[in-house]
């Protein structure tokens, strides 16, 4: 009989009703955690609910967009409503929104970071009295569980991007931000760590010779990889391929995992030898 190693944890999982995230909240639940599923559209979230629930988990949809200044404490009561606690913080909601720098206009920039870089400052910010309250109540009881966070960040953000000013600032952001999370809730028994994922097929990077866009809100995002692009990016890469999102999300599973416990601070990087 196989041992779910991550039993009865409760897991939040932004940005969850596709692509990467919803691989990791898949693996997370396959591996018996309990999971907040997130994503802008009801459809989408409800679907990765229901393929959760399928496979014998637990699984409860929290629709809005982290960026909405009331979402993070909204995604935290839901956690804290359905399943009693938070054990599991994976920071993943984003997506790019590309342009040279002096094309680049103030909204572009300002949309990018706070998806990728203030959403997650107030997820964390929400989520830190219910964690402080757990570990005050766990300590009178004995030994403190090691909770997780997770932040996804990019190579882009340890490397540049030519096209992404924006982007690759708000992903090192992230790293400034998992590095400090790690200092601040270590005497909580909580690691901090960041994935930094290089080229990972999903709809934002499938190759393409047509324009194709995504709806984000109000706006049309331009989406995928000329062949061209994807062929010189991949050459970089030792395994010579872009990763798959099941792979993605194995990065994150690692650093959720009780074999991790004494991992903090640190930045993996899921690029395939990139």
């Amino acid at each position: 009989m196989s041992v779910q190693k991550l039993q009865d944890k409760v897991a939040l999982v932004s940005g969850s009703g596709r692509g990467i995230g919803r691989a990791v909240a898949v693996k997370l639940a396959s591996e018996g955690a309990r999971v907040v599923v997130n994503d802008l559209d009801p459809e989408p979230a409800k679907e990765v609910v229901a393929e959760i629930e399928s496979a014998g988990g637990q699984a409860v949809a929290c629709i809005g967009s982290v960026t909405d200044p009331e979402f993070a404490d909204h995604f935290v009561t839901t956690a804290v409503d359905n399943y009693g606690g938070i054990d599991i913080i994976v920071n993943n909601a984003g997506y790019t929104w590309d342009n040279v720098i002096q094309k680049m206009t103030d909204k572009q920039w300002a949309d990018i970071l706070d998806v990728h870089l203030t959403a997650p400052f107030r997820i964390l910010r929400a989520a830190q009295p219910i964690i402080s309250a757990a570990v005050k109540r766990e300590r009178e009881q004995g030994p403190v569980p090691c909770r997780k966070v997770v932040n996804i960040s990019s190579t882009s953000g340890l490397l540049g991007n030519p096209g992404q000013a924006n982007y690759s600032s708000a992903k090192a952001g992230m790293v400034g931000l998992t590095k400090t999370i790690a200092k601040e809730w270590g005497r909580y028994n909580v690691t901090s760590n960041a994935v930094a994922y290089g080229v990972i097929s999903t709809r934002l990077t499938s190759v393409t010779t047509e324009a194709k866009t995504i709806k984000v809100e109000d706006r049309d995002i331009r989406v995928g990889m000329d062949p061209a692009v994807m062929d010189a990016a991949t050459k970089g890469i030792a395994l010579g391929r872009a990763g798959t999102v099941e792979e993605a999300a194995g990065a994150v599973y690692l650093l959720c995992s009780p074999e991790s416990s004494y991992i903090t601070g640190q930045v993996l990087v899921c690029g395939g030898g990139l």
